[in-house]
């Protein structure tokens, strides 16, 4: 199992590896079910914005380490250093909005691959993910309601893109854990497997992504980032542009030679 592997080989509460073009994000933290600290949201964004710029890689997973949580939210043991002051809750706030800034705005496919607890923060980052693939066991909520935290409109705004207005209010009003059958009756998860076919099922999807025109990827990835914003913040010029290079590219030449010649082709990206 590719996690384990990447757990064994790293140490910190933040490790990441690049295995056939994939960039693996696997956040360590298992005692604490991989919560996140201010540490760790930092060093996440700082390696989606090194991801973003590198061309070797075609796709991003994000996951957690051992077999019981994605991510269950903040660590509530750092509350006291790092959440507990006026401008430290400031300084938390910000990373974490760097976090979600440089998630949303990578121009690469992003997976969420999740195994277990996926709550809070923790379906935050699925969420900003492109497509989530979970284990049967997995169960996803927002506890914002029973720890009196006031969540802001834009992850609101995000959930509700996702599952719609009703199940948003569901998610929120309760608090409570959902199933991975309840999540993908809500179109919250891609794909729900046993724990078992997780690996086999994210490698299935990573080798189908992996082996298409990068081009191609980009220009409907830089589509859905714009769509995804107000309709006055929205600048399609990126996504034209990516458009009229895939038409001149050598993997536009190396589709229509392979499609010809009833091979799978080899695109680089150019």
């Amino acid at each position: 199992m590719i996690v384990e592997e990447i757990v064994k080989r790293g140490s910190g509460p933040l490790i990441s590896e690049i295995h056939d073009k994939i960039a693996w994000i696997v956040f360590n933290n298992p005692d604490r079910m991989n919560a996140m600290s201010k540490d760790m949201w930092d060093s996440s964004a700082n390696l989606l914005d090194k991801y973003a710029s590198d061309s070797n890689v075609r796709a991003i997973v994000l996951t957690g380490a051992g077999e019981r949580s994605f991510v269950a939210g903040a660590d509530i043991s750092k509350f006291e250093t790092e959440r507990a002051s006026t401008e430290a809750m400031a300084s938390y706030n910000e990373s974490v909005a760097n976090f979600h800034n440089s998630l949303n705005a990578i121009t690469k496919p992003t997976i969420a691959r999740v195994n277990g607890y996926c709550i809070g923060g923790g379906l935050a980052i699925a969420i900003g993910c492109d497509i989530r693939v979970c284990s049967e066991k997995s169960t996803f909520g927002v506890p914002a309601a029973k720890l009196g935290i006031g969540y802001k409109a834009k992850g609101i705004m995000e959930l509700e893109r996702l599952v719609g207005p009703a199940f948003t209010a569901e998610i929120f009003y309760t608090g409570r854990q959902f199933s991975s059958e309840e999540a993908k009756v809500m179109r919250l998860v891609n794909r729900v497997v046993p724990e078992d076919k997780l690996d086999e099922a994210v490698a299935d999807l990573l080798g189908r992504v992996a082996q298409n025109a990068p081009l191609s990827i980009r220009a409907v990835k830089e589509a859905l980032i714009e769509s995804g914003k107000p309709d006055s913040e929205r600048d399609f010029s990126a996504h034209h542009s990516t458009v009229e290079q895939c038409q001149t590219s050598s993997d536009y030449t190396e589709g229509r030679t392979a499609f010809m010649e009833k091979r799978r082709p080899l695109f680089t990206g150019t």
